[in-house]
């Protein structure tokens, strides 16, 4: 591999990595081999730093390195074919950007292109499209016998034809992204072409004097295309008729690729790490204007039931340089066409049964005194009732409980969530409901298990049920204690209007009531209270079947709460 250039992960096997101009990395090994068609330099070939190196799409096998001529090979690069001839420039006109530096040698200078883009066919394994640093766009029908010249007459000379995508849905279709920063023109040049190259139509409407670098189709929906430039994303719902900004929360920075990997968008930057627009399943389903009469429940995801956080010690200092996750959860997409009074959004199971509740009327969890800094803590919000697109993460557990926020000691900068205070739902099938003012949508979600986890679901529902167990019986304990409460309340109040001789009998029923719930005594709710919150953090912890240890110890605290059950059900009545 090299500082510069393109990266190709083998297809059938991704611990071979293809990079550089050429190199054969094995990750199992360690090892790497120059595999370059041109071993030693003959001068014959030119190379750039970012020589393209890519897989075919419908080949796997297939694997192309270009420099002013395009190579195949078909077993790793252990031999290589030429399947075209030089594809730059053979000669070429000065700019007026040149200015001074202008003289006669540079019209008669040797060929100094080179194939900077290559996009082969989704639909035809025998169409390639590629383009050149020089403003050249040839395609070739037949896999590399024979190649035409098709660029457009505005590309010039000293153009630079950035990246091309070939089409997803047909054969004759193609978009190349040219920047033409060499030639004093800052203007966007974005062309695509739907007759194989006969014919070139420049789509830049909507998009700024901001040089582009690449363009992509989206490969799940037509017409769906993504444009980085010199400093932001921009997204086309209508196959480049129309332009408008995706930059959202990225800094101003020079985009160079663009990969859709299933539901997101990953942009590659000119020395600005990866950035990735999470889920864009709502770009793919925008087939309409939304109006104010407009809502809308966007399409789910698959989901995977992956834990984001598995540091398990104290946290790296927010000045370290980390990446970021995705979000921890379900990702819910709703648009509103204007403000609402009401609006829920439910997760509910096969069985209608109610799972997890939001509402606009939620208010903040308390957050108790601790000495934790607070910029480590995940900023709270309560869902929009507002105008426009929103976004909510479910983290796939049952409701939370009503209890003070407590965080781990493996806190992440600005993003530290409490702790779960509920079990972990099952892999599955599950329904998302939006009610907004009294207007139900409805689409479905499926929870995916961790595929790293070799539990067999029948494992996973036996941590289910005792989570449950805890979970259920913690929140009927918590409400007995409420009751116990309330009982002595009422006995207080009953003693400050009886006789004498009855008052000390209802004493004796307030000493007895403080024993089931005073955390000193041996037998108590409090305590069972706190066994089931200990044994649920115990049985969440992983994704393991719980052992027999701790099936016994859930199985003895639901027993002991049973008996307290009774003891408290015949203290209650003596009043």
């Amino acid at each position: 591999m090299e500082e510069y250039g393109y990266v190709a992960a083998d297809p059938l096997n991704p611990d071979i990595i293809y990079g550089g101009k050429i190199s054969r990395y094995d990750k199992k090994t360690g090892q790497t081999q120059n595999i370059s068609p041109e071993p030693v330099r003959s001068g014959k070939v030119r190379f750039i730093r970012t020589a393209p190196v890519l897989f075919n799409p419908i080949d796997n096998k297939t694997l192309y390195l270009a420099g002013n001529v395009l190579f195949k090979t078909l077993d790793g690069g252990h031999s290589w074919q030429t399947i075209s001839p030089d594809l730059s420039r053979p000669e070429w006109d000065i700019p007026e950007s040149v200015g001074i530096y202008s003289n006669d040698g540079l019209k008669t200078m040797p060929r100094r292109g080179v194939i900077y883009t290559v996009a082969p066919s989704y639909k035809d394994i025998n169409t390639i499209w590629c383009g050149t640093d020089d403003g050249l766009i040839h395609v070739t029908r037949d896999g590399g016998k024979k190649w035409t010249n098709v660029t457009p007459p505005s590309i010039t000379s000293w153009s630079k034809v950035s990246l091309m995508d070939a089409s997803h849905y047909d054969a004759n279709g193609a978009y190349a992204a040219v920047n033409r920063i060499r030639c004093d023109d800052m203007r966007p040049h974005i062309y695509k072409t739907n007759d194989g190259g006969k014919s070139w139509k420049e789509i830049v409407n909507g998009l700024p004097n901001d040089p582009i670098n690449v363009v992509r189709e989206d490969p799940k929906r037509k017409g769906l295309l993504y444009a980085g430039s010199e400093t932001a994303v921009y997204v086309s719902f209508d196959d480049g008729d129309n332009w408008q900004s995706l930059r959202l929360n990225m800094p101003a920075t020079s985009i160079r690729d663009l990969v859709i990997k299933d539901n997101d968008l990953v942009v590659g930057t000119h020395g600005r790490s990866f950035w990735i627009l999470d889920n864009i399943m709502a770009l793919r389903q925008l087939n309409t204007a939304l109006d104010n009469n407009t809502s809308i429940l966007f399409n789910t995801q698959k989901t995977f039931r992956v834990r984001w956080n598995m540091n398990t010690d104290t946290p790296l200092p927010q000045e370290e340089p980390f990446g970021e996750n995705p979000p921890d959860g379900a990702m819910i997409d709703y648009f509103l066409g204007g403000d609402k009074k009401e609006v829920v959004v439910e997760i509910r199971d096969l069985n209608n049964k109610l799972i997890r509740k939001f509402s606009n009327h939620d208010t903040l969890y308390k957050i108790p005194d601790n000495n934790v800094s607070p910029y480590w803590l995940r900023t709270q919000g309560i869902l929009s009732d507002k105008k426009g697109s929103h976004r909510i993460t479910w983290d796939m557990h049952y409701e939370p409980l009503n209890e003070p926020a407590s965080f781990p000691i493996a806190a992440i900068y600005k993003n530290t969530a409490p702790r779960t205070t509920s079990p972990w739902v099952m892999p599955g099938k599950y329904s998302v409901n939006l009610i907004a003012d009294g207007k139900v949508l409805s689409k479905p979600l499926t929870i995916k298990k961790d595929p790293r986890v070799k539990t067999s679901i029948a494992g996973l529902q036996l941590q289910h049920d005792m989570s449950m167990q805890c979970y259920e019986t913690k929140i009927k304990s918590t409400e007995i204690i409420k009751e116990i409460k309330e009982y002595r309340q009422q006995l207080l109040m009953k003693i400050k209007e009886t006789q004498s001789s009855d008052a000390e009998a209802l004493k004796l029923l307030i000493r007895e009531s403080e024993q089931m719930e005073s955390e000193n005594k041996e037998n108590n709710f409090t305590k069972v209270k706190n066994s089931f919150s200990s044994l649920l953090r115990i049985i969440e912890d992983n994704d393991n079947p719980p052992t027999a240890q701790a099936v016994k110890a859930v199985t003895e605290a639901r027993s002991q709460y049973q008996k307290l059950v009774l003891l408290w059900n015949k203290l209650k009545v003596k009043k």
